[in-house]
């Protein structure tokens, strides 16, 4: 199962990480875990590319999956209008496949 923690500041997504495999398929043909992938990668590029804020990321492919990005200071809007994308998608994710990702707030 992937599990999702995100961690808001004043109502904001300010990090998230992302842990384990879904599970849901065969490697390479696992949906759950191509979507989630696919949208973690997604914000990390749109706010370098399109906001102009460079997060820290983390991430360890080999020992369990893991993915944890951070942005640092006040978010400009962009900044938290991508953070809300990805929000908004991962939720999407783990409420059609429950049984492959789980999310948690702090």
């Amino acid at each position: 199962m992937i599990k999702v923690k995100l961690t808001y500041d004043d109502d904001q997504l300010v990090a998230f990480q992302m842990t384990g495999h879904a599970d849901a398929g065969p490697y390479g043909q696992d949906i759950v875990c191509a979507a989630a992938s696919v949208l973690a990668i997604n914000t990390v590029n749109c706010l370098e590319r399109i906001a102009g804020v460079h997060p820290q990321v983390t991430a360890d492919t080999t020992n369990g999956g893991l993915m944890k990005v951070t942005v640092n200071g006040p978010l400009p809007e962009k900044a938290a209008t991508i953070m809300a994308v990805f929000d908004q998608g991962i939720r999407d994710v783990a409420q059609s496949y429950r049984n492959h990702i789980q999310i948690m707030q702090s």
